[in-house]
């Protein structure tokens, strides 16, 4: 379980690194970022909050744009951002190239479609072999982990909490993709992904996993009213709908005039660390 480190900036007290490793999950190198508050310099086990990004995306997107590093020097988190799907030469992408399947969308799942079931092993690789390594490496308290996630990586971040409550003490979300079993987005990955088979791409939708019995303390989401997803995509009501028939509380804020971009993630980043700094304690 060795790593590699790529880079390492000082940045508010703590320091930013980004690193690389030979995942046995997906067969290929993945890259991740993690941000070590000050407080990891005098020796503390610190929280982790995991951060799952969206289509097109890699730990980049977050790591240069999220503005999250001083909160999380405040507040003592640890901050982990993944790559969203395997890369590198053999890796099979899109026929055409098409920014939501394939290379930037792994939509948080284990493949079992040919060609991509021996690569794209997201699902395990963020469940399991991350996490390893992120607790034998850095000064991480495993028992105290949070997980939030925009758009694929919202989807990510609610169904991966939801398959495992006792892992995560709080989940949140960025316009997440509530429902893929409902979208344009979730059937284009899920069919290319597992199959025909619906009822197998029940463990990929928060809605459906609420629906057949799976439980959190409770849920923040932020979504802003003008992110051009929003109806086609996204669709919170739906998420709002199940969590209501489920008796989960979940916060949701619809931000007026926000977009899906990250000057919406950065926006409201702070809300959410410590959201979940709260619950971590």
């Amino acid at each position: 379980m060795t790593i590699e480190t790529i880079s390492s900036n000082r940045s508010f007290g703590g320091v930013q690194g980004v690193y690389r490793h030979a995942s046995a999950e997906t067969g290929t190198d993945m890259t991740f970022s993690v941000y070590l508050p000050p407080q990891a310099e005098a020796g503390a086990r610190l929280p982790v909050v995991w951060y799952l990004s969206g289509l097109t995306c890699t730990h980049a997107n977050v790591t240069e744009k999220g503005e999250y590093r001083r909160a999380c020097a405040e507040l003592g988190l640890i901050f982990v951002a993944p790559d969203t799907s395997p890369r590198g030469e053999g890796v099979p992408d899109d026929a055409d190239a098409a920014y939501d399947f394939g290379l930037g969308a792994g939509f948080y799942v284990d493949a079992t479609e040919a060609p991509f079931a021996a690569h794209y092993r997201m699902r395990s690789y963020i469940e399991r072999e991350l996490p390893a390594l992120i607790a034998a490496h850095f000064p991480a308290d495993m028992g105290a982990q949070a997980i939030m996630g925009h758009s694929m990586g919202g989807h990510g971040a609610l169904t991966i909490a939801l398959r495992n409550p006792a892992a995560y003490r709080s989940i949140s979300a960025f316009a997440p993709i509530a429902s893929p079993l409902r979208c344009p987005w979730g059937e284009k990955a899920l069919t290319g992904y597992i199959g025909q088979d619906r009822g197998a791409w029940r463990n990929y939708d928060a809605t459906a996993l609420i629906a057949d019995g799976a439980r959190v303390a409770d849920l923040l989401v932020d979504q802003g009213t003008a992110d051009t997803f929003l109806e086609t995509q996204l669709k919170p009501e739906l998420l709002a709908e199940a969590c209501s028939a489920a008796g989960i509380p979940l916060t949701l804020r619809m931000q007026p005039g926000y977009d899906h971009s990250y000057y919406f993630i950065a926006t409201f980043m702070d809300d959410h660390l410590r959201w979940h700094a709260d619950r971590l304690r």
